[in-house]
């Protein structure tokens, strides 16, 4: 099933032409079947940043939003901050289970890691780190099963329908 999915890189250093983390997650949803819809950039403003994500939420031909960068612990990582207010319904299992993949290559590090996963308004929602490392690391080992149809017991793509139930 080929899902449509908006990319939202969040920096005050890059440009597109310059975002191999958004190169390499365009490519990747796109060999895998999906299809971009939008992608974007803006700089470290928690305001800038929901301006963008809430129009995707609220947009019904988007289905996924991924965004990459921001999660640190500096001033102007806020990324987490900015977006964790639109969410309907967290995913607490992939930040564990990304921050336990990522320990295998950076180590303790990896607890710097501010990543998360939700539901919005019937999206879902992906809030990764900005490096190439983190942005393949969570596409290849955690995403893309869980945006196919086919992997089992359970995929997130399976639930998509019933998201916005009540």
């Amino acid at each position: 099933m080929s899902l449509s999915i908006a990319l939202l890189t969040i920096s005050d250093t890059r440009t597109l032409a310059e975002d191999c983390s958004g190169d390499a997650l365009q490519q990747r949803l796109e060999t895998d079947g999906h299809q971009l819809v939008q992608r974007s950039l803006v700089p470290d403003n928690r305001y800038q940043i929901r301006a963008v994500m809430s129009s995707w939420i609220a947009d019904e031909a988007v289905q996924v939003v991924i965004s990459s960068g921001g999660t640190g612990l500096t001033g102007r990582d806020g990324t987490p901050e900015a977006i964790s207010p639109l969410l309907d319904k967290t995913i607490e299992g992939f930040g564990e289970l990304f921050r336990v993949l990522s320990f295998e290559t950076i180590g303790t590090s990896s607890l710097q890691s501010r990543c998360l996963a939700g539901v919005a308004n019937g999206t879902l929602i992906f809030v990764l780190p900005g490096s190439l490392d983190a942005v393949t690391t969570a596409w290849d080992r955690l995403i893309a099963a869980q945006l196919d149809l086919n992997t089992r017991p359970c995929n997130l793509v399976q639930l998509l329908p019933r998201l916005l139930e009540h």
